[in-house]
């Protein structure tokens, strides 16, 4: 189904979008969006991802402030809310100053809920949308089309997006006021995260007391334990495989920083969550940010060789 040129915004026809970061996930979208016949601008620092969407149709940009004068929406695909924020406010190069009146910024990156609110209510000073759209699927869900995503933002507005929502992604929610999809994305990164940090404690303890993880992870998916996350990440785990990436490490690590900052701010105690994010950081210290998330695996069985050692 074609989703473009359907809907009027303002006196903006929504046609051309803005692709800022152009990653596993950045790549992904603009390739869907391209194929259901939207007009896509690219910028990414890596020029081969530019060029291998430009083969496709986009078209390069040489900063985002220069595509977001040109376009109706501005998607955001970045790695940290440092970068998202000077992107949009940085008085030389911020894309705030750059979109027309009347446009949308849709921000599918994992940011910080604070600063995505405080970045909402500039957007409206300069009579602009801000919705944030973090997502769930991964790469394999960019390319395919198949994401979920969880929205916050305007209510009114939202079925003007949603068209460029449909052609990304297969399960849309709309959550809530602006950073209502944040506080979704994190919750669920956290049980993410802590699930494959208990998922690996627990099969290092069957391997030590004499069961095979391979083994334990057939009969633990037919009970109770059974979890996405094992059927997700267990293969890397079970393959011992972390150099095949499904969610960085260091991502991992960012987004439970963020869990905490959004858990402290509302009063909740990280108790729970604080364990799984301290073995995060403490493999980030032993170089494994760039590999997949399932690294803790080996970090957790490196602890326990040296806990042995000392006793």
């Amino acid at each position: 189904m074609r989703y473009a040129a359907l809907f009027q915004e303002r006196e903006i026809f929504v046609r051309s979008i803005g692709v800022a970061g152009c990653g596993l996930m950045g790549s992904g979208i603009a390739k869907n969006l391209l194929k259901n016949d939207y007009s896509v601008s690219v910028y990414d620092i890596n020029e081969a991802p530019v060029q291998k969407l430009v083969s496709m149709g986009a078209k390069a940009k040489r900063d985002v402030r220069t595509m977001a004068k040109e376009v109706d929406v501005l998607l955001l695909s970045l790695p940290s809310p440092q970068l998202i924020e000077k992107l949009m406010t940085d008085p030389e190069e911020g894309a705030f100053g750059a979109l027309k009146k009347g446009a949308f910024i849709l921000d599918m990156s994992t940011n910080d809920v604070a600063l995505t609110r405080s970045l909402s209510k500039k957007a409206k000073e300069y009579g602009l949308e801000y919705f944030d759209c973090p997502l769930s699927g991964g790469p394999a869900g960019a390319d395919e089309g198949t994401l979920t995503i969880m929205v916050g933002g305007c209510k009114a507005k939202f079925p003007t997006i949603l068209p460029i929502l449909k052609a990304v992604g297969t399960s849309i929610d709309y959550v809530g006021p602006s950073g209502s999809g944040q506080v979704v994305k994190l919750c669920n990164n956290m049980i993410v995260g802590g699930v494959i940090s208990l998922i690996s404690e627990a099969f290092l303890t069957g391997e030590r007391a004499g069961i095979s993880k391979q083994k334990m992870a057939a009969i633990i998916q037919k009970g109770s334990g059974q979890t996405k996350v094992m059927e997700v990440f267990g293969p890397n785990i079970l393959k011992n495989t972390p150099e095949e990436v499904k969610f960085s490490l260091f991502n991992m690590k960012k987004d439970l920083n963020l869990y905490r900052n959004l858990a402290e701010n509302t009063g909740i105690p990280t108790m729970a969550s604080e364990s799984a994010r301290q073995l995060y950081q403490i493999a980030e210290y032993l170089q494994k940010g760039q590999q997949d998330a399932t690294a803790i695996f080996d970090v957790i069985a490196q602890l326990g060789i040296e806990e042995k050692t000392r006793v």
